[in-house]
């Protein structure tokens, strides 16, 4: 028996699975990116990726990975670093260069001053730059080589290491900078001297107030003003007589620093110049000098079309003006812009106006963080019976900042950017001091004790970050540490330390 024919199957064949696709290569912009973004959400706990990303065959990653371990600072880096100042692209070492500067451990010196005789023109400035945080004398003769470099920049660069690093022993260095051809250079090398303690360094400022660049011009009128050197009075008044204007603002600053009244008419007639800038600091310098015209300038640019002029004049009211002027302060509190409603609350506390305590309670919640810092200033120095408890929600509130200030944030009604949130939680913690000096508060003690016991010692051993009236030139910055034992009674920190 035949038997029946099979019919050929419709099942079609299974081809085999495919394998899979392998996940493609990053680009050389891709790995830089990841590197960045790991760095700034700060999720790098081992550096072994980044020595790696080092050895990178696209330069733009190694330029990168310099960068972050630059911005990390750790000094377990600084080996696998000088390793590449020999990479053969010059952005690279670049980078290399300023991440062993921001560093800045001492080992690294001599790897930096080899670097100032590197071929290319950016390598040897930034060696030059990052020597300074090193703060070594040593690094003197090495910086002095440099003094001819055929580049402006290095020869700029230099002349910013030696007036930082050791100012005093670099005026033979710096005088050579002040008749280099380029002005940028000469600028430098005035600020150098003017880093100097030698009273003798300030003869060659002077001369620096003629120099045909304007740029010098205006760094010398900054010396002189910092110094209070009144003899160079005369020869800011004459510059303030030359059609040249870039170089106004910092001439009517330093007279405002030299406070001399034989300045109050020119600094009047220059109030009322076109340009707000200049207004700006011929405002300020009048708010310096408190001569009875400051006032009547004062409260007539309140009302400024410009912001950063009505904020001038609200700071210099603080200085010369009387309880009299306290409706005009008060009004700035209202004005649209964040600098103009500091000035004010800055200078109701320079007055003393407790009157006003409650509207400056209620800057405590101003969206802008520099109004609010200026509120706690101004609330310490007033005193005010119900500051206290308002003082206390904020040092709460408040996060204290690590050594290293995260980067200011543009302030909600857009118009600055500073870092004044990072200074919010001292004031309050120097605010509450002052408060507790005049009558003593358990409240207050018992607020300042536990918000000192949740820092470590390294955040209690960080200078101090203060509002800006509290700082001054003659006077070194304290730690936080400091700013707690002088804002506890001398019975608390007795206790705290049986």
């Amino acid at each position: 028996m035949t038997g029946r024919a099979r019919r050929p199957s419709r099942r079609k064949e299974r081809s085999p699975p495919a394998p899979p696709e392998a996940a493609p290569t990053p680009s050389p912009a891709e790995r830089a990116a990841a590197i960045r973004e790991r760095v700034r959400r700060g999720e790098v706990e081992d550096l072994g990726a980044l020595f790696v990303a080092l050895s990178d065959p696209a330069p733009g990653v190694r330029e990168t990975a310099a960068v972050a371990l630059g911005i990390l600072r750790d000094p377990r880096a600084s080996t696998t670093l000088t390793t590449a100042l020999h990479d053969p692209e010059p952005a690279v070492r670049a980078a290399t260069v300023e991440a062993l500067g921001e560093i800045g451990r001492a080992e690294n010196r001599p790897f930096l001053e080899q670097a100032l005789d590197d071929p290319d023109d950016s390598v040897r400035s930034k060696a030059a730059l990052a020597l300074i945080p090193l703060r070594d004398p040593r690094s003197l003769p090495a910086l002095d080589r440099k003094l001819a470099d055929p580049a402006p920049a290095v020869r700029q660069a230099v002349a910013t290491a030696l007036g930082r690093i050791a100012p005093d022993a670099s005026l033979p260095s710096l005088e050579r900078l002040l008749v280099d051809p380029v002005d940028r250079v000469r600028r430098e090398a005035v600020l150098g001297f003017g880093r100097s303690t030698n009273p003798s360094s300030l003869a060659p400022v002077r001369a620096a107030l003629h120099d045909p660049a304007r740029r010098v011009r205006a760094a010398a009128a900054i010396v002189v003003g910092r110094h209070r050197d009144h003899e160079s009075l005369p020869l800011l008044l004459a510059l303030l007589e030359t059609p040249e204007t870039w170089e106004k603002p910092a001439v009517l600053v330093a007279l405002g620093r030299l406070g001399d009244p034989a300045a109050t008419a020119a600094l009047a007639n220059w109030a009322e110049h076109p340009s707000h800038w200049v207004r700006v600091c011929a405002v300020h310098a009048l708010g310096e000098l408190a001569v009875p015209e400051s006032r009547s300038v004062a409260l007539r640019h309140l009302k400024d079309p410009y912001w950063s002029v009505r904020g001038a004049a609200a700071i210099s009211l603080g200085k010369v003006g009387t309880s009299d002027d306290l409706t005009a302060l008060v009004a700035c509190l209202r004005d649209d812009h964040a600098w103009v409603r500091r000035g004010g609350v800055y200078a109701l506390g320079l007055l003393g106006l407790a009157e006003a305590a409650t509207r400056l309670r209620e800057c405590l919640n101003d969206p802008a963080a520099e109004v609010r810092l200026a509120a706690v200033w101004a609330l310490g120095h007033l005193r005010d019976d119900g500051a206290r408890d308002e003082l206390v929600r904020v040092l709460y509130r408040t996060r204290a900042e690590g050594p290293s200030a995260p980067a200011a944030e543009p302030t909600r009604d857009g118009h600055l950017a500073t870092d004044a949130e990072s200074r919010l939680f001292d004031a309050v913690v120097q605010a509450l001091g002052r408060i507790a000096h005049a009558v003593p508060d358990p409240l207050i003690e018992r607020s300042l004790l536990d918000a000192r016991d949740r820092l470590s010692e390294e955040e209690l051993d960080r200078s101090a970050r203060l509002p800006l009236p509290e700082l001054s030139a003659d006077h070194p910055t304290p730690t936080l540490r400091t700013l707690f034992e002088a804002a506890l009674p001398t019975s608390a920190g007795d206790e705290d330390a049986g």
